[in-house]
């Protein structure tokens, strides 16, 4: 319930032109296990029928431990970056977040390569969390670099 609060603030950002999808079933490819529910996703399109251009994949760690979580994201992330294929979306990454509600780790799929953030972020940082968030939904979507040097997070990745 932490994170629901920033993601509401984050789709009036954004003028309700992204969706956040709870628990709904993300059948991709079953052959490649690519199949399930996901903890959030967060799709641009306007309209919450259904996930139409994922953008990034949110997963609950479990017992507070974000290492439990990688995989299951990255799954989720490659399913996601599948689903664009399949969809003809020219998305170019997709993000990932593993958060224990306090604590957050972001990820990137480009291509076939899976960049791990060097740190991780708190809570208490609203502001740093709530810019990387905008920058990470404006890069899915094709605006990069905007919020790089507004936030920091130029040397972002490992």
């Amino acid at each position: 319930m932490i994170i629901y609060p920033i993601i509401v603030e984050l789709i009036k950002y954004f003028n309700r032109q992204i969706s956040l999808f709870s628990g709904t079933e993300f059948n991709v490819d079953k052959s490649k296990g690519l199949t399930g529910r996901c903890d959030f996703i967060i799709s641009y399109s306007p309209k919450q029928l259904e996930i139409t251009a994922p953008v990034v994949t949110i997963v609950e760690a479990k017992n507070d431990n974000i290492k439990s979580g990688l995989s299951q994201c990255i799954a989720e992330m490659l399913a996601a970056q599948l689903f664009n294929q399949q969809k003809n979306n020219q998305i170019f990454c997709i993000y990932g977040i593993v958060t224990t509600g306090s604590n957050w780790k972001f990820l990137r799929l480009t291509e076939d390569r899976v960049d791990l953030e060097a740190g991780e972020h708190f809570i208490g940082n609203l502001e740093s969390l709530f810019g990387i968030l905008i920058y990470i939904i404006k890069e899915g979507v094709g605006s990069r670099g905007k919020y790089i040097d507004n936030y920091g997070i130029s040397d972002f990745w490992l």
